[in-house]
């Protein structure tokens, strides 16, 4: 589908395999391709086999600008996500030549864009927000004392942070704010990582793995199947018996005087119940990982909690847990010294944008009062994450009443990373702490 000649900036094929590899951003080996690229290539074009071909921007400013000219860059003409070739040809058989087996917010552009975004965009901005801290903190307080529970008479508590805290807490409360009924949480966690963790083979729902052709980017199309079914009921049932929820705003949106159809609706609420806590779960996760490594850090925070905020950006800079999006060009341009065709692709490494040395002092350091943080995890422009103040806020609040309380953070035993291109965080975290 690309019309890159041979001419134009190649990737190495060793660094290029690894963008397309999930297992490279488990085990870091994608830190080491990125900061090659960011030096050597910083907007090279990948050529991987069973992938389309594809440009790849490593650097902050590179980012920055394409995320800006949304015109130029769309997000809507293929996928949005890495996707090998095999994939890309099952969805688009599937769903009549369409790319997208979704329609959800980051799969469209303008004019749909915007009118679909503001659907719900009041409901995640801060005058909306204020009025949840005090629900959130109750959320907040009930998983600390869940931890403290697991302190044993010799004063030592010991626990998996991601299972016992970081999953559920950012869960609970999207959940809450959608009106997913509190026994179906787990099943609504269980779907999202199989849906974002496909490619892991401890997480997706295949006991064997995906398919060696859809490595790039699987896709689990029985979880999609499983999350529709799930929202399609819910939604007659707010129709029916209309809430003050999210899930009641959505089965009852129009856009342009019409019903939103049954895939927007199902897209949406997915997007909602999936990145609505994933992401958070992973940043939170990703801190305290870095807090149990990093003790003088972790006691410049604990002495000063004026140093939660950015902590919080902090959090958010060093895991980015969403770690690539594909744009599609859409008309001969000349970007990055480079001459791109109208119908390339291109992937925005946010991962990489965010430990760019030109940008950010010591960048491989996780530094809890670092400042300016100018960091892209939540995107920028027309595409910026929805979500981004709930999540701060949902973040903010957990360290208000965890950090005070904890005396003593250490890893006990070996963290581990999921597998997966387009998402990823710690999906395991043994931690030893003591508490107050």
């Amino acid at each position: 589908m690309s019309v890159m000649t041979e001419a134009d900036h190649r990737i190495p094929k060793d660094v290029a395999d690894q963008l397309a590899q999930p297992g490279a951003y488990a085990d870091g080996r994608i830190h080491d391709a990125y900061a090659w690229l960011r030096k050597n290539e910083p907007f090279g074009m990948a050529t991987i086999e069973g992938v389309d071909p594809f440009w790849v921007a490593t650097r902050h400013a590179d980012i920055l600008e394409i995320s800006r000219q949304n015109d130029l860059f769309h997000n809507g003409d293929r996928s949005p996500t890495l996707t090998s070739q095999a994939v890309d040809q099952k969805v688009r058989e599937m769903m009549g030549g369409s790319p997208h087996l979704l329609r959800t917010l980051i799969h469209m552009d303008a004019p749909d864009h915007p009118k679909y975004r503001a659907l719900t965009q009041g409901w995640f901005m801060p005058p909306n927000l204020r009025r949840l801290e005090d629900q959130i903190r109750v959320i907040a307080k009930a998983s600390v004392a869940r931890m403290a529970a697991r302190v044993g008479k010799d004063g030592v508590g010991r626990c998996d942070f991601v299972q016992e805290v970081a999953l559920h807490y950012p869960l609970h409360v999207i959940m809450s704010i959608l009106g997913v009924p509190e026994e179906d949480e787990g099943r609504m966690l269980k779907l999202t990582q199989e849906l974002f963790g496909a490619a892991d083979p401890e997480l997706g729902r295949s006991a064997d793995g995906p398919p060696p052709e859809a490595q790039a980017a699987p896709i689990d199309f029985g979880v999609i199947v499983d999350f529709s079914n799930y929202f399609r009921a819910l939604s007659e049932r707010k129709r029916a018996n209309p809430t003050d929820d999210l899930a009641t705003l959505i089965a009852n949106s129009q856009i342009d005087g019409q019903p939103i159809s049954d895939l927007e609706a199902m897209s949406y609420y997915i997007i909602v119940a999936t990145a609505g806590h994933d992401t958070t779960s992973s940043s939170v996760a990703g801190a305290f990982w870095a807090l149990a490594e990093n003790p003088a850090e972790f006691a410049k925070v604990k002495a000063d909690p004026s140093l939660i905020p950015s902590l919080v950006d902090e959090s958010i800079r060093w895991t980015t847990p969403v770690k690539t999006f594909m744009r599609t060009v859409t008309a001969d341009a000349q970007f990055a010294g480079r001459d791109l065709r109208k119908g390339d692709w291109l992937m925005l490494c946010y991962a990489s944008g965010n430990r760019d040395e030109t940008v950010f002092d010591d960048p491989q350091s996780f530094q809890v009062d670092r400042k300016p943080n100018r960091h892209l995890a939540f995107g920028y422009g027309a595409h910026l994450c929805l979500g981004q103040h709930l999540a701060k806020m949902e973040m903010r609040i957990l360290w208000e009443e965890l950090i005070p309380r904890l005396s003593d953070l250490a890893l006990d035993g070996i963290p581990a990373m999921s597998e997966g291109v387009f998402v990823n965080g710690p999906k395991r975290l043994p931690i030893r702490f003591s508490m107050s």
